[in-house]
């Protein structure tokens, strides 16, 4: 099956309408499967006073507090439903990422079948018990989490209702941007062992290849955040690809499909015609004539592989020449 790939827009359209109009352009001109943004209401999701992450401090005002800054990024249900009818007619999937309970119920009643949960939610008992009730898929990030912790999510969404084939658990690291140290990609084949459940990846790095390699390693979604412009004034546009890195990324993901192939050995249809030119036969060293017996003074190995082959070298020694032959005849 296909890697899905979610371009990730999340609050990098600044509560502007126009560029998230933007942002599903580039998307959909990607060939990424999905673009996600998010869902949430300031009131619901921190308090007046809560501080922003240090990462946050750094891209924006540090001055403004955590609820001015997402209350200014906020998409009310009017334009959820404009972006929505737009992404239908950019034929890419509309995703979001809801943060409280209000959002859940809105993009549920707006018909969304496929639920992500962010990392910031993976220990909110009430939280994942609501999404996991309504019986959707759903994509788990893990960001910050332990083995317990992703085992506890799982079992509360799966008790509330969710078919464990429905969910998908994406390792990720809650950096913007995650050193390059603290990837810890194996993590993800990890999860995927303890709970024997579909796993993916959702990247937070700089660049593109952690993605690729996350892929080889059997990742089915990627998830990645990209903005129009990496200077912009907001949270997360300096941790986000361009749109050429993320048409890259996923023409390189496609690519690695491709290249996975099955797990059976044996000649690509590309590679046969040149076995013939590669591989060598018994052929004679010298001038043989019909009665001799071949022996290893007499006998060589070379291209081209239409003769006997070299495998039966053993079974040829000491056996008669049937007929004469001239230096480099095949056997």
């Amino acid at each position: 099956m296909s890697v899905f790939i979610i371009a990730e827009a999340g609050v990098n359209h600044n509560g502007s309408i126009e560029l998230a109009y933007k942002l599903i352009d580039e998307a959909s001109a990607s060939g990424a499967d999905a673009v996600k943004f998010q869902t949430f209401k300031a009131e619901n999701l921190v308090t007046i006073n809560a501080q922003k992450a240090e990462y946050q401090k750094q891209a924006t005002d540090q001055s403004e507090s955590q609820f001015n800054m997402l209350k200014k990024l906020e998409l009310d249900a009017n334009a959820h439903k404009r972006l929505i009818d737009y992404c239908k007619k950019k034929d890419i999937i509309f995703l979001s990422t809801p943060y409280d309970h209000e959002s859940i119920d809105l993009l549920y009643g707006l018909g969304l079948q496929i639920f992500k949960i962010p990392s910031g939610e993976i220990t909110n008992l009430t939280y994942l018990r609501h999404v996991g009730s309504l019986n959707k898929k759903v994509i788990l990030s893990t960001g910050m989490s332990n083995l317990k912790e992703i085992g506890d999510a799982i079992k509360i969404l799966t008790n509330a209702g969710t078919l464990k084939a429905n969910i998908t658990v994406l390792h990720a690291n809650t950096m913007y941007p995650t050193p390059m140290e603290d990837v810890n990609l194996r993590a993800m084949q990890t999860i995927q062992g303890k709970f024997n459940i579909t796993v993916g990846y959702s990247d937070h790095t700089l660049g593109i290849e952690v993605d690729i390699a996350a892929v080889a390693l059997g990742a089915s979604i990627i998830e990645k955040h990209f903005t129009i412009d990496k200077t912009m004034d907001g949270p997360d546009h300096k941790s986000s690809i361009d749109p050429e890195e993320l048409k890259a990324m996923v023409s390189s993901i496609r690519n690695i499909e491709k290249a996975l192939g099955s797990s059976i050995k044996k000649p690509s249809k590309s590679e046969k015609s040149n076995i013939t030119t590669a591989r060598k036969s018994i052929v004679a060293s010298k001038p043989i004539k019909k009665g001799e017996f071949f022996t290893e003074e007499n006998i060589t190995i070379k291209r081209p592989g239409i003769g006997i082959s070299p495998m039966k070298w053993d079974t040829i020694l000491g056996t008669v020449a049937e007929r004469n032959y001239q230096l480099d005849d095949l056997l």
